[in-house]
């Protein structure tokens, strides 16, 4: 080798370095890249989960518990009189006098009112007159046809001739009888000038005045009878409890207008079926009345103390839904989805409600559900800790 000559690096040699620089800064890059999207990828993941667990409704749970057993069966009633009738007018005419009004005490066959009737009291002038002319038609006919039957014996009439008169006889007869009866039609009318009462009981409503006319047969009411000296009640018994009602079972009634006041009533009859529209039994009980305390028409409250009653569960008020398909409550199942159940419900008692059907004491319903609430949504159920709510 010459002096002047400097030894010369291999290509080879050369390359490789390159090479490796060339790799050496690929994974500089990889591992920067690496680097910032690692963070960005998780901190994605991470969101998407909180999305996720954010988009899941969390919900307050109750579980229904047993209401308070009533002491005995109470139920709303209804009273009625005994006996109740419109008093009505057969005879046509004006008011002449009315003897009672309202609140009247009155005996069976009182009178009432009397009415003046002087078209009737022509008809029955005529009648009467019709009737004189046809008895003396009939007695007439009588001798006419006795004379003409001895004239038959000795042949001087044809039997033709007889047999007229002694039919003309039998229809004088008829005629007779014919206006007796309209004669005593008419007087059975005129007999309708005195107004009685039917029954014993009180006049509740008069609705005439003296000089007022009065037409038989046009539905106008004079008088409104009522039988109070011993009362009807009538109650719907629910069809669960129906069975343990009796005839003859003592019930106890009260009126709310009589704080304190407790009257024993009796069963007297049932309706002996079930209606279909409410699912109850109609039930009477005849309670007396003879001081008249209570009034008829009046709401009262019947309690049956021996009937057996079953506790129905309670929920608060705020766990209903009203939709148009009924009163509807939330339930989670333990999937942690949501089951939209139709309930029955009972008595109202202001922050909680009776419910008859629906319901299970081991189900877990939702408190305050939105309206956006439908079956099959997951929710998650809130801990107590955080809502205070067991």
């Amino acid at each position: 080798m010459k002096p002047d000559q400097t030894p010369s690096v291999p290509v080879d040699a050369a390359n490789t370095k390159q090479r490796h620089a060339a790799v050496v800064a690929g994974l500089l890059i990889v591992v920067g890249t690496m680097a910032g999207l690692v963070p960005r990828w998780h901190h994605s993941q991470t969101l998407r989960a909180e999305t996720r667990e954010l988009a899941i409704q969390t919900v307050s749970v109750i579980a229904p518990v047993p209401g308070k057993a009533a002491a005995g069966l109470v139920l709303p009633a209804e009273v009625k009189p005994q006996t109740d009738a419109a008093i009505y007018a057969r005879a046509s005419g004006y008011v002449k006098r009315y003897l009672v009004d309202i609140g009247a005490q009155v005996k069976e066959g009182a009178l009432l009112a009397e009415i003046d009737t002087p078209e009737l009291n022509q008809e029955i002038i005529q009648a009467r007159a019709q009737l004189a002319q046809a008895r003396a038609s009939l007695s007439l006919a009588k001798t006419t046809a006795a004379r003409w039957a001895d004239l038959l014996k000795t042949a001087s009439v044809s039997e033709q001739e007889a047999a007229e008169k002694a039919a003309d006889l039998e229809l004088q007869s008829a005629n007779v009888d014919a206006v007796s009866a309209n004669v005593r039609r008419l007087e059975d009318l005129q007999s309708f000038q005195r107004v009685i009462a039917p029954f014993a009981g009180v006049i509740t409503a008069r609705s005439v005045d003296v000089g007022q006319l009065i037409a038989a047969g046009n539905g106008h009411e004079l008088f409104h009878l009522a039988d109070i000296a011993t009362l009807r009640v009538f109650t719907r018994v629910p069809e669960a409890t129906a069975a343990g009602i009796a005839i003859g079972q003592v019930a106890e009634l009260s009126i709310p207008e009589l704080p304190g006041r407790v009257f024993t009533a009796r069963v007297v009859r049932t309706a002996g079926a079930i209606s279909a529209d409410s699912r109850t039994l109609l039930v009477e009980l005849a309670v007396a009345n003879a001081y008249g305390e209570i009034l008829a028409g009046s709401f009262a409250q019947i309690r049956f103390p021996q009937a057996k009653q079953e506790v129905a569960l309670t929920l608060p008020a705020n766990t209903l839904l009203f939709r148009a398909e009924g009163s509807q409550i939330g339930v989670v199942d333990t999937h942690g989805i949501v089951q939209l159940r139709n309930v029955t419900l009972g008595r109202d008692f202001g922050a909680t409600l009776e419910i008859l059907g629906g319901v299970i004491p081991a189900d877990r319903v939702i408190l305050n559900p939105s309206d956006s609430l439908v079956s099959g949504m997951a929710v998650r159920i809130a801990k107590a800790s955080e809502t205070g709510v067991r």
